[in-house]
């Protein structure tokens, strides 16, 4: 699980907070924790790149929309790549004179400088499975909507083949490159062509069933296998399941299945122990007795309670657990709680059985608080 702060909390606004919120909370943070202002301060300079990193998010759309989807579990990693955030050089003029935006924006697509990614959407979808399913592993298949192409016109948007022109703004490229002032300095950005929204053609005769996109809702089967072991929460990776590209030689985004594994009627789960209580009678604690019950690998589990046991005490049936999901041959433990099961009604003759075994059960002191002392000690010397 992530230790990351949530980026809202980093800059001290609201999830609802608007662009100009966002950028004057990250001034005001920036200038508190840069380095310049706190040369002695260690912990000064990561609050600053802590900022900065939850500024670069938030102030992008599409980054900020899949923040608020997934937080900072996103399907696909990080997106500032395998390294994270290594931070910008920002000086402090900067932060009073503005031209920050545009040295974040580079960051990422669309609006920045950075090269355009031509993959579909990934996805997040979640399934349920038993436990006995995750015990023994399982192969799986679910129903999904997603975009995927066109099957009318293949993907390519166009009712016709002869209907797509190349886009005269940017001359079929997708991109435009401008020179923007920053200070005393001038920049070079890229960013997609608003005339074919970074396609690089025109479409003048959209097809009728996906108006133009080159994708459509569509219902799609995909099948995968659930290994024994798993743990709520795991997501399996699809790779190429997710949504098609909008472009027509992009790839598809990757499908990721998170699994949510129900409870079982008696077992509780501990890693790869299994934990359960037991209800025995008082006989089964003073003579000792043989339990089998049904388990979940086929074989009845075999439980042997020693005479003289105590409820509270554990069992341990080795070998019989979960399958560990890092080992094809290793399993955990079974964990037997003893628990003494009290009945709901006594009959008048076991009543009377019990009083006349009353006296031989007796510990044989007369005063019971030495019965008292004599369990404490033996539970401190335990």
């Amino acid at each position: 699980m992530s230790t990351k702060r949530d980026y809202y909390e980093v800059l001290g606004v609201d999830r609802k907070a608007t662009e100009k919120e966002l950028k004057n909370a990250f001034r005001s943070k920036a200038r508190k924790f840069h380095p310049d202002k706190n040369p002695d301060d260690p912990e000064a300079e990561k609050k600053f790149k802590e900022v900065q990193e939850a500024y670069a998010i938030l102030s992008n759309p599409d980054e900020r929309q899949n923040y608020d989807r997934f937080g900072h579990n996103r399907p696909g990693g990080s997106p500032f790549g395998a390294g994270g955030f290594q931070g910008v050089n920002i000086s402090v003029e900067d932060l009073f004179g503005g031209g920050f935006e545009s040295i974040f924006s580079s960051l990422f697509g669309g609006r920045g400088g950075r090269t355009r990614s031509t993959r579909g959407a990934d996805l997040l979808v979640s399934h349920s499975i038993t436990f006995e399913q995750a015990f023994l592993g399982t192969e799986e298949e679910i129903e999904i909507d997603i975009l995927n192409h066109c099957e009318n016109c293949s993907g390519s948007g166009s009712e016709t083949s002869d209907g797509i022109r190349e886009c005269p703004t940017c001359e079929g490229r997708g991109r435009i490159t401008r020179i923007e002032r920053i200070g005393p300095f001038h920049q070079q950005l890229t960013q997609d062509c608003r005339a074919c929204n970074g396609e690089g053609r025109i479409i003048q005769n959209p097809c009728n069933k996906c108006r133009g996109e080159g994708r459509s809702k569509q219902t799609k089967k995909v099948k995968f296998s659930v290994p024994p072991g798993i743990v709520s929460g795991t997501r399996l990776r699809m790779a190429g399941q997710g949504e098609a590209s909008k472009f027509q030689n992009g790839e598809p985004g990757n499908l990721f299945i998170e699994i949510e594994v129900e409870q079982h009627e008696w077992f509780e789960r501990d890693g790869s122990d299994l934990l359960m209580a037991l209800p025995v009678n008082y006989a089964d604690l003073v003579i000792g007795s043989n339990i089998e019950i049904p388990h979940l690998d086929g074989s009845s589990l075999k439980i042997k309670i020693p005479a003289g046991s105590s409820p509270g005490e554990t069992i341990t049936v080795v070998g019989r657990g979960m399958p560990a999901i890092r080992s094809r041959n290793g399993r955990g433990s079974v964990m037997v709680l003893l628990k003494l099961a009290m009945p709901k009604k006594v009959s008048r003759a076991t009543k009377k059985q019990l009083a006349d075994l009353r006296e031989n059960l007796d510990s044989g002191n007369s005063d019971i608080t030495q019965d008292i002392s004599d369990e404490a000690r033996n539970r401190r010397r335990s």
